[in-house]
């Protein structure tokens, strides 16, 4: 039984692991911190993993958890930070892929949109992590327990914000 519970949750986390890696890369610039944070995620899922609701996906599932997670890493990595400026910018640029490997981000305008977005507070960065995914209004609602309204109200002058960003360089 327990074999059972176990082979079904890691073939849930390899199906979506792109979900981690991706929140992950959002909340931590430092590779230690990442795994940090990826192995953090994975536990809390595993915690959590018999309290699923099959009336959700596993990936509005996931991306919840995982975010709560981050969102308190990211707090908890501020609180120690002495600067008040936990990412260094040279970090900020490195993706890893599904397959935990660095790739440089190629374009520059993805670049500045990646640091515009890191320097959102913790809610307005899971919003826009969701919105760049594609995640409809009611997914990103469901996910981050708020209402379909306010994801769009806030979503919206995100954009603004981002467009003056960009309008200002």
């Amino acid at each position: 039984m327990v074999s059972d519970k176990k082979d079904r949750f890691i073939r849930t986390i390899d199906e979506h692991k792109k979900i981690i890696y991706k929140i992950v890369n959002s909340y931590c610039p430092n590779r230690e911190d990442r795994k940090d944070l990826e192995q953090e995620i994975i536990i809390q899922l595993w915690k959590s993993f018999d309290k699923y609701d099959d009336s959700y996906k596993y990936s509005t599932w996931m991306y919840r958890i995982a975010l709560n997670v981050a969102i308190s890493f990211y707090r908890k990595e501020r609180k120690w930070s002495l600067k008040g400026d936990f990412y260094d910018e040279a970090s900020i640029f490195n993706m890893v892929d599904e397959n935990g490997k660095d790739e440089a981000v190629l374009d520059g305008q993805i670049k500045l949109l990646q640091t515009f977005i890191t320097n959102l507070n913790e809610l307005n960065k899971a919003l826009m992590l969701l919105y760049l995914e594609e995640k409809s209004y009611e997914e990103i609602a469901e996910i981050l327990g708020i209402t379909k309204t306010n994801v769009a109200t806030k979503i919206g002058r995100i954009k603004v914000k981002l467009k003056k960003e960009f309008e200002n360089i």
